[in-house]
């Protein structure tokens, strides 16, 4: 529907893995640097239905919907064809489907895994396997992409659960822990970017408008151990509203309002979306019900509908076909027009160069991979390939950050990002040793932080940036830090964010390719950057 008839799965993973693909504009891309892994996750709701109808299959034009739908993808009017695409999202928004695709569903699942398994090569690519569950109640974001541990033999004992299903996340995760007791398999969900769902992603109550209690705490954490932080649709760590003392809160924001352009965004609904606002809501809830629901871990991703991962601020291929590189997404011609019941307009220059997911793993296989994401020990990049590592204790020394055997050290004395600073010793106060370098193919790095939350004496949360180490342009950073406000009566977390020096924004450097005009309000300027997963600290119960 967005235009992608050239690039399926098998194209997708050998992009990833380093080969030359034919894109729709005719150029042949290639990735300067091959991925270590990759998964396509295909929306589950009307899986393998669209090549069917583009096919115009015969037994599916005896449908009104289908045959209507054929003859806006056949019309040479792109607005019609967009027109259809919302037509399709307002369809699983409803939660009722209007076409049987029962009879693709099957196969079109058994290709996707069958394609994972034809390119997966441990120790040197990864096709992990996995899908999207789109739910989206009144255009609100709440999508998860649901990714598995297990090969062939175990996912194809399934079929995808999908938003017709269920729109209720709890009605996932039941489906997740059926699998997993059906299969003896392992299954985990990755909320998409929350800064399209209009506050209902990180909400403190669940599906039904009840108060978060400890057995939806406890599900939430369980079956959603990360969340993506960044990808196309907008950065999602903070909000300069909810961050106002964050001189780097402004980057890639989306806030326009929910995903289907249909509900512009209200103030009150920001700290409900974002990334920190959430960390911090966790602590409260955990405070309140014994389980914090928001003890993630975060990944970058993409979220293209063209089959390439490509996210560099100079190699961006775009979010969908149409907006491959060219003018048609330097121009003023929003992907979703604020007319015909939507609220406000999302022009492609907006789009996000964004983003990867970086694992702390012993090895490159699906099961490595999928337990470091369990245990949380990944971290997020904006496009860039930057290096992060970091371990919080008790008793690290300013020498340990330049040490022979720096992560032996750490991981013997410490905890790495996404794990759980106890046992508090008594008058100690939590440490940090780290190591950043830069993307070796990218600009030189120039800020590291720490971002601290916590909630104070009163219950109030409170949020506070602290620089580590900051210079004009840096191949690498190491150091140690010491929590100078540390408060052992009070819940808290830490994670770490590196900038890079300023570059060229995407949109900027195509329009010098193409040596046009460009005005689209957006910055010629970017810092990418890397955000860490947190390590969480809770005070033990006296």
């Amino acid at each position: 529907m967005n235009g992608n008839v050239l690039i399926g799965p098998e194209e997708a993973y050998r992009f990833a893995s380093g080969q030359a693909i034919r894109a729709h504009n005719g150029q042949l891309a290639r990735l300067a640097r091959p991925l270590d892994f990759l998964l396509v996750a295909d929306h589950a709701e009307y899986l393998g239905l669209m090549p069917q109808i583009r096919s115009r299959d015969p037994q599916l034009m005896r449908n009104d919907d289908a045959r209507r739908w054929a003859d806006l993808i056949d019309s040479e009017d792109s607005d019609e064809n967009w027109q259809a695409m919302f037509e399709v999202l307002q369809d699983i928004e409803t939660n009722q489907p209007r076409i049987d695709n029962s009879v693709f569903l099957r196969s079109a699942w058994e290709r996707m895994i069958a394609a994972a398994e034809r390119y997966n090569e441990p120790g040197r690519f990864t096709a992990l396997i996995g899908y999207e569950w789109t739910s989206m109640p009144g255009g609100d974001n709440l999508h998860r992409v649901v990714l598995f541990r297990d090969g062939a033999e175990t996912t194809s004992r399934i079929e995808p659960f999908s938003a017709f299903d269920s729109e209720d996340p709890e009605g996932l995760w039941a489906f997740m822990a059926n699998y997993e007791s059906k299969t003896g398999g392992k299954v985990l969900a990755i909320p998409h970017n929350g800064n399209l769902s209009n506050g209902e992603m990180f909400a403190t109550t669940d599906f039904s408008g009840k108060a978060i209690d400890r057995d939806y705490a406890e599900k939430r954490r369980r079956w959603e151990p990360v969340y993506e932080v960044t990808q196309i649709k907008g950065d999602g760590e903070t909000h300069p509203l909810l961050s106002p003392d964050d001189r780097f809160a402004d980057f890639g924001t989306w806030d326009h309002g929910n995903l289907t352009s249909t509900v512009a965004k209200q103030e009150q609904m920001l700290k409900f979306e974002y990334a920190r606002s959430a960390l911090l809501s966790g602590l409260q809830l955990g405070s309140e019900t014994g389980v914090n629901p928001f003890e993630f871990g975060v990944v970058g991703s993409s979220d293209a509908h063209t089959g390439f991962a490509a996210v560099a601020e100079d190699n961006f291929w775009g979010k969908f076909s149409v907006y491959e590189p060219g003018m048609l997404r330097l121009t003023h011609k929003p992907i979703a027009e604020g007319k015909n019941g939507k609220a406000y307009d999302i022009w492609a220059y907006e789009m996000v160069s964004s983003g990867y997911a970086a694992v702390w793993a012993q090895e490159n296989s699906r099961a490595a991979l999928f337990d470091a994401l369990q245990r949380r020990e990944v971290y997020a990049t904006t496009g860039s390939r930057i290096r992060l590592q970091f371990f919080a204790g008790w008793n690290f020394e300013p020498e340990d950050a330049g040490r022979t055997g720096f992560a032996l050290h750490g991981y013997a004395n410490g905890v790495p990002m996404g794990g759980a600073l106890t046992g508090w010793p008594g008058e100690a106060v939590p440490t940090i040793v780290y190591r950043a370098g830069k993307d070796p193919d990218g600009v030189d790095l120039s800020i590291v932080q720490v971002i601290k939350g916590w909630v104070d004496a009163s219950g109030n949360t409170q949020e506070k940036i602290y620089d580590l180490a900051t210079a004009d342009a840096a191949a690498e950073f190491s150091g140690f830090w010491r929590d100078p406000d540390f408060d052992a009566r009070l819940p808290a977390f830490y994670y770490l964010r590196v900038l890079e020096v300023e570059r060229k924004r995407w949109s900027t450097l195509e329009a010098e390719r193409l040596d046009a005009e460009f005005e689209g309000k957006v910055p010629k300027l970017i810092r990418d950057r890397a955000y860490s997963s947190p390590v969480w600290y809770q005070p033990v119960a006296r």
